[in-house]
């Protein structure tokens, strides 16, 4: 798996929903033209991919949190990451739809560069295969299948329609070997009393480590409750925030900076 991560792209932890599973995956294409370019230049790929997250972040009618999409994969069979593993899609059409499925997206259009390539189409099978390993369950379908569009596309489109089969030309994607050094910030609906989880038992330590110590035991440390609260709105004022932006709930900044370690 080649996969390019937010970070390599200079992004900050996705601020989309957190959705831990779906029944599945579905396929999209960009729907408006691409250049042709992005056959033999890999760096119009990574301005492309970034090109979709500025528009999409720019759509204030949609009021999307991110890229739309948890993946794309380009011609050279890079997969890009969007808002990733455990993040609810804002691709499908609705929310009932973005709630059955992530979304993956070649990049290719209705003109221009309109054929994907074996290494793109390697490149998705990767993806869904990540996702799998992630809470996605066996269905892929295209985004046209639940929605009135022509996305993915006539060549996508008849590729899923055939189980969006590996090409033999591309290698299976292998798990990761490690983890990342910090964990992602998992949304604030995360954040509730009587969460239990190894994520929160990480970020008490780290709030004690930076002095916003607020609790008043520390057993059950990975359980969340009003000593995280009061814990972390400590962490936020420190930052410099105050009134309502510092109310013990995380957010996307303030979590990035905190480093809580992989738990």
């Amino acid at each position: 798996m080649k996969l390019v991560t937010r970070e390599q792209l200079g992004w900050p932890a996705s601020a989309a929903p957190t959705q831990l599973s779906t029944r599945g995956v579905k396929v999209h294409y960009e729907g408006t033209p691409v250049s042709a370019r992005l056959l033999t230049d890999h760096t119009a790929c990574i301005a492309e991919w970034k090109a979709i997250r500025k528009s999409h972040l720019a759509n204030t009618k949609e009021n999307y949190s991110d890229i739309a999409y948890n993946y794309g994969a380009c011609p050279h069979g890079y997969l890009l990451e969007g808002r990733g593993i455990g993040k609810r899609t804002g691709a499908n059409g609705n929310q009932d739809l973005n709630r059955a499925h992530y979304a993956i997206v070649g990049l290719v259009g209705s003109e221009g560069l309109t054929e994907p390539t074996a290494d793109m189409l390697g490149a998705i099978r990767d993806g869904i295969e990540l996702l799998r390993q992630h809470g996605a369950g066996d269905e892929i379908k295209g985004h046209r299948d639940g929605y009135a569009t022509a996305c993915p596309g006539g060549p996508l489109y008849a590729w899923v329609q055939k189980g969006a089969p590996r090409p033999a030309s591309t290698t299976p994607a292998k798990p990761p070997t490690s983890k990342p050094k910090y964990e992602p910030f998992p949304g604030a609906s995360f954040f509730h009393t009587g969460r239990r989880s190894p994520v929160i038992a990480a970020m008490h330590k780290r709030l004690v480590a930076e002095g916003c110590n607020r609790y008043q035991s520390n057993t059950n440390i990975d359980v969340w409750g009003t000593g995280d609260e009061r814990s972390y709105a400590a962490w936020q004022r420190k930052l410099g925030y105050s009134g309502p932006a510092a109310d013990g709930i995380p957010g996307p900044t303030s979590w990035t900076k905190l480093k809580v370690p992989n738990a």
